[in-house]
């Protein structure tokens, strides 16, 4: 079954760019393209997509908005979001991945790239780069909204060693496979223990699991490099 597709962007002409991109993959299909937050949402509803590719930015209900719905949306759990931004250095990038968009792409999105990214959210992986997790992520949960809930640490006792020991490794970026080597692990092993760690804490993604490593405090929010 190819992975269906949602764009949803306020631009015809970019969104008619990323359908014909999308189109001729044969492993994927545009079934739906909405030009704001709240027809996104209404199409998410109705066609139950596996994917939507969503513009942060759109008048009206925006991308955060709409991504809040779709990922609060029980009907709507096999729907992941990928959200597309002009800055990846961008506080409402780490509120989306906050409310539960999977990762995020830059607009200028090379194709090849694009098309990859698609089908590792749909795959129920992050696409958190380890940069983006320590501008984007680090840079949100380090100042914390006053009325945002604190994940309690006491959660994590839910893990055992080696699944704290993995999300935390998660959290900082890396994949499976560096996680694998630096732990003298099989990538397989890694991705059940972060499947467990995730089935334990609830977390819809990998994306998840890394809000939730600095929420609880397993991960500590550090300096951020200049970009």
């Amino acid at each position: 079954m190819p992975i269906r597709v949602l764009l949803a962007d306020d631009q015809a002409l970019l969104r008619a760019t990323f359908r014909m991109l999308i189109d001729s993959s044969d492993d994927m299909e545009v079934i739906a393209e909405a030009s704001d937050g709240a027809e996104a949402v209404e199409l998410a509803r109705t066609h139950r997509p596996d994917l939507v590719l969503m513009d942060i930015r759109m008048p009206g209900t925006d991308g955060l908005a709409a991504t809040a719905a779709i990922c609060a949306d029980p009907d709507l759990s096999g729907t992941r979001v990928l959200i597309l931004t002009t800055f990846e250095i961008d506080e409402y990038v780490a509120q989306a991945l906050r409310v539960g968009a999977s990762g995020f792409l830059g607009k200028d999105v090379a194709a090849d790239a694009l098309l990859e990214g698609i089908r590792t959210v749909s795959d129920g992986e992050a696409l958190l780069s380890p940069a983006a997790t320590r501008v984007v992520v680090t840079r949100f949960l380090a100042t914390p909204e006053p009325t945002h809930d604190k994940v309690m640490p006491e959660r994590l006792a839910a893990l055992t060693a080696r699944e704290r020991e993995v999300t935390a490794l998660a959290a900082e970026g890396k994949s499976n496979t560096d996680i694998a080597q630096d732990l003298f692990l099989s990538p397989l092993t890694v991705r059940t223990h972060i499947q467990r760690a995730m089935t334990k804490l609830d977390a819809r993604d990998r994306a998840q699991l890394v809000v939730f490593a600095y929420q609880s405090g397993l991960v500590e929010p550090g300096p951020t490099a200049a970009q």
